[in-house]
């Protein structure tokens, strides 16, 4: 090759210069405007102190909270509400929703975050510039740590002639209420209607839908994100391992070995470029492992009482259960149209035996106030009792005074025994002996025991009713359904009208029926799958309702009828000790004790709706008469 001339070279050094006298002047430039905008008057040397103070304070104003009392969130539907993780923060938090003006049929999407608490019952709303844009559907989860995720969710104009979905996702600081934005281009793809739940160090993402304007795409991959480095990561199955259906609108709850995740919705062929809705009612379990490439399905088999197949009724996870609300079922689909059927009953879901249960409302009981002397005694000889086994097994603490784990499991029996008396003193609720009005997609969220309730849809015809309302019912009693407040005049009005129209077609329409078999269909198609529901062969129980609840771990102690947590945990608390030990070898002292009494809990939990029908059998043999409870102002503490 040969070597570049003195000239050539001399050319390149000019054209460098030249290059970089440009950039040189661009540069310059855009200093300039940015001086113009950080200061009205054109000064050429801006002091970099008041450079940096003017962008200091630019986001400080962006990062902002502004937190602000109010009565109650504006009418909403679609939106996402969690419990607050934070340790012995009694909170819940709502994100986003939808509203659609009947009079003008025009849609708003929020992205107001509001909280509610259940000690002050005072709702925040809570606005800063740096929250996710106005949306609805998106997928939210908490995680004890005190960290939430939101991810995706959807958006469209007003008239709802465009339609967007989100595939961003969003860190909330659950105490701080501070939202940070996770930058990450390979993560999971824009969506709604998928779900999230959490597993160890892992939010755990499913499935979702996204429209495509002609047709509506349904998706069946899983994600993983990692909140100790704030990274997506989808989960890859063998080919032949089988896996969920694609999905949208479905349940998934979080177990200690993974997720469980319940039926759901999607739509297939019904010939001629149409879809046809699915509701999907099958059951599947995520077994978890920390080694991600290990990670399986596994179909769970139906077994004894089923609901009745429905879509837009949501799980939500309380004490190693399910809770599930509502729902929708569209039994007729034709190119016209559904004819629907909506649901408010309650039913819960155990994991460990794979069983449904239905809950129902029972009456409220007359209240009697116990002494509270024996029970402090009975408290004092079961701390005795406790710390004699723990001596003999030498596994007693070394050091003396008060221990901090007895006040955490004193702390977790008032709060049973005091939750309805503390709440009622901040303000009296209407109490209703039955369920709320049929509805789906109802926003739901439990707080230690009790089942929050916020809004839903109803639909009569063509036109959807979103019900402003917000409800609470104590999962512990059953007692009845707490209303915080309910409009239902609009579906009132509409259930009025549909009665006064069936009258009048009656009427009108006499003997018309017989004509009406003869005559040829008239266009309204009934729309009939080319994928026919796969059948679960052998998969059912013909065992309809129980007498009897299995029990999957008979050698524990089992509660008695009417008896509480406290009542069972001082008649029992020194067997589940000894289970302690024995399950805990390398633990000793207020550890096993605090092990002891979450098994305890746990099993009184477990055992909770076989006890229910045990009460309901002696009370309709009218051997009860009142419930037992303890009055908390007359109570102290034991140490």
């Amino acid at each position: 090759m040969a070597k570049k001339s003195k000239k050539d070279k001399e050319a390149k050094k000019a054209r460098s210069e030249q290059k970089n006298k440009k950039n040189l002047e661009k540069a310059e430039s855009k200093d300039k405007k940015r001086s113009k905008k950080l200061n009205s008057e054109d000064d050429d040397d801006l002091d970099i102190d008041e450079v940096l103070a003017a962008y200091r304070k630019e986001q400080e104003e962006f990062q902002e909270i502004v937190v602000s009392s109010v009565v109650r969130p504006s009418q909403r539907v679609n939106s996402s509400m969690i419990s607050n993780p934070t340790h012995g923060k009694r909170e819940l938090i709502l994100f986003g929703g939808e509203h659609t003006n009947p009079s003008t049929s025009s849609t708003t999407f929020y992205n107001e975050l509001f909280t509610y608490s259940l000690d002050s019952a005072q709702w925040r709303k809570i606005g800063s510039k740096n929250a996710p844009m106005p949306r609805s559907s998106a997928a939210a989860a908490a995680h004890p740590s005190g960290v939430a995720l939101f991810h995706g969710g959807e958006f469209s104009s007003p008239k709802q002639n465009t339609f967007y979905h989100y595939s961003d996702t969003w860190l909330l600081d659950c105490d701080t209420k501070e939202w940070t934005k996770i930058e990450q281009k390979n993560g999971p793809s824009a969506r709604s209607g998928h779900r999230m739940t959490v597993w160890k160090n892992y939010f755990i993402l499913h499935g979702g839908f996204r429209d495509l304007g002609t047709s509506t795409s349904y998706l069946k991959d899983c994600w993983l994100f990692d909140i100790t480095t704030y990274k997506w990561k989808q989960i890859e199955f063998p080919p032949s391992h089988s896996i969920p259906e694609a999905r949208s609108g479905h349940s998934v709850i979080p177990t200690q070995d993974g997720a469980v995740l319940w039926g759901g919705y999607c739509k297939v062929k019904a010939g001629r470029g149409l879809q046809k809705g699915k509701i999907l009612s099958d059951c599947w379990y995520l077994v978890m492992k920390s080694d991600i490439s290990a990670v399986r399905w596994e179909r769970r088999k139906k077994q004894g009482f089923q609901p009745s197949p429905r879509v837009g009724c949501s799980m939500v996870h309380h004490k190693g259960r399910g809770i599930l609300f509502g729902g929708v079922y569209d039994y007729e689909e034709t190119e016209e149209g559904l004819n629907s059927e909506f649901f408010n009953d309650l039913f819960s879901y155990q994991v460990e035996s794979n069983r449904w249960y239905a809950l129902k409302m029972r009456p409220q009981k007359k209240r009697v106030t116990a002494a509270p002397k024996s029970s402090r005694n009975k408290d004092e000889e079961l701390e005795n009792i406790l710390n004699d086994i723990l001596k003999k097994a030498n596994l007693a603490d070394n050091d003396d005074g008060a221990d901090p784990y007895d006040d955490e499991i004193e702390k977790e029996l008032r709060r049973m025994d005091e939750q309805e008396e503390a709440e009622s003193k901040s303000k009296e609720y209407t109490i209703l002996t039955q369920l709320p009005h049929p509805r789906f997609n109802a926003t739901t969220a439990v707080v230690d025991d009790l089942l929050f309730i916020f809004g839903g849809t109803w639909e009569y015809g063509e036109k959807d009713y979103g019900i402003d309302s917000f409800y609470s019912i104590d999962l512990n009693k059953l007692d009845g359904v707490r209303l915080f407040w309910e409009d239902l005049e609009a579906v009132e009005k509409a259930t009025m009208e549909d009665e006064d129209g069936e009258d009048n077609e009656d009427e009108e329409d006499g003997d018309d029926d017989e004509d009406d078999d003869d005559e040829e269909d008239s266009g309204d198609r009934k729309l009939v799958a080319e994928e026919e529901d796969e059948e679960d062969e052998g998969e059912e129980d013909d065992e309809g309702d129980e007498p009897g609840i299995p029990d999957l771990r008979p050698w524990l102690p089992h509660p008695k009828a009417f008896e509480s947590l406290r009542e069972f945990y001082i008649r029992t608390g020194a067997e589940f000790l000894q289970w302690a030990i024995s399950n805990k070898r390398d633990a000793k002292g207020k550890h096993l004790k605090r092990h002891s009494f979450e098994l305890c809990q746990d099993r009184w939990w477990e055992r909770r709706e076989q006890v229910r029908i045990e009460e309901d059998k002696l009370e309709a043999l009218g051997g009860v008469e009142n419930v037992i409870e303890r009055d908390p102002a007359l109570t102290s503490k034991r140490r």
